[in-house]
Formats: structure tokens, sequence, C-alpha cells
């Protein structure tokens, strides 16, 4: 699946906005469709633009769609949409679905079977934020594009002439 990658606005000075977004549809490949479209996403935004996307990056990356997807078709009736963007040295991920009720972390269990969804999605992320819609909610993670110091980065920095 190649990405629809749109290029929108400057959120840094001469790096513009790269985004993708699908409409999910509950045919019970929603979660690997988001898993690939976020893998084809992130490596066409270094191929093409240069950005330096670590593997770190693209593992995290699908990692936090797959969970957010998964929360979103157990407990939303409906379609889910699923936002990506590159925003300076970050990747965003936003998933869109009908339910109202905002999710709540659980207390840590390591007893507890399941539903761990969120708490992973909270500690492999930079940024989190749940805002209710006017129709249901929109929930945002937020991954570095780099790794931490030491580790390896793919990819490089776009050169820019003038």
């Amino acid at each position: 699946m190649e990405p629809d990658v749109a290029l929108k606005g400057d959120a840094v000075p001469d790096r513009p906005v790269l985004q993708t977004s699908v409409a999910l549809v509950g045919d019970g490949t929603d979660i690997a469709q988001g898993r690939h479209l976020a893998a084809a996403f992130l490596t066409r935004a270094k191929a093409d633009h240069g950005l330096p996307v670590s593997q770190r990056a693209m593992d995290l990356t699908q990692l936090v769609v797959s969970e957010l997807v998964t929360n979103a078709r157990k407990y939303a009736p409906g379609p889910v949409l699923l936002d990506l963007r590159i925003l300076g040295d970050l990747v965003e991920v936003v998933v869109w679905d009908c339910e109202p009720v905002l999710p709540i972390a659980r207390a840590a269990d390591a007893g507890r079977v399941g539903q761990h969804g969120l708490e992973i999605v909270m500690a492999v992320a930079q940024g989190f934020e749940a805002h209710r819609e006017p129709v249901g909610k929109r929930i945002t993670a937020r991954i570095a594009l780099a790794s931490d110091p030491g580790d390896t980065v793919t990819g490089h920095q776009p050169v820019h002439n003038g």
C-alpha cells in the first residue's frame, strides 16, 4: 500500500508537513492496514524527503498505531480514521472514532491479562492527548523520529540550497 503523502504548510521553516490518512471500516484488516500504512509513510518520509527516521521510531509508530486502532475497534462502533503526520522531529499518530468516552489508563497490575494498550502507548510516546470531538473522540500520540543518543539513526537531513 503506497501512502498518499500530502504536503501542507510549514511546521518547521523549510520543512513541509508530511501527512497521510485512511478510513478504517472494520473489515478485520484494520490493525494490519494501519501498521502497513505507518511503515510505508515513514519509509517514504525517509527515502523521499531525507528525514531521519530511526528503526526505533518505525517500530514504536507501528506499535502505537496497532494499540490505538485495536482500542478504537474494540470500544467504538463505526469507522475509525487514522491520520499520520510529521511535525518537526516527531511523527504524530491521530486516531478518531465515534465513541465519546475518553480512555483512562489503568493502574499498573502485573497480574492483569490484557488491557495494557493505553499504558504502553503512554510509556513510549513523547506526547499523548485525548480530546472529545463534536462526534466521538480524537487520540493523539507523538513519537520522536530520531533515536536517543547512542542508538543508530537511519536516513539523513535534507540539504537545502539557497
